[in-house]
């Protein structure tokens, strides 16, 4: 996957679309981003493929 959109401007697009979750969703310390993409993937209720492809579709817009 190619990363065309920074982190930022990734959290404004998920926020936008999915209402339920904050700036503290995306919170996260160095070698720890599994945990949050974990804890992202629970509060939507979609796994690790779904997490993984919805970020693809973030790089086509």
């Amino acid at each position: 996957m190619n990363i065309l959109r920074s982190w930022r401007e990734q959290k404004i697009m998920l926020k936008r679309r999915f209402a339920i979750l904050t700036d503290e969703d995306f919170n996260f310390e160095t070698g720890e981003k599994e945990t949050m993409l974990n804890k992202l993937g629970i509060k939507l209720n979609k796994s690790r493929l779904e997490l993984d492809l919805l970020f693809a579709e973030l790089q086509q817009y």
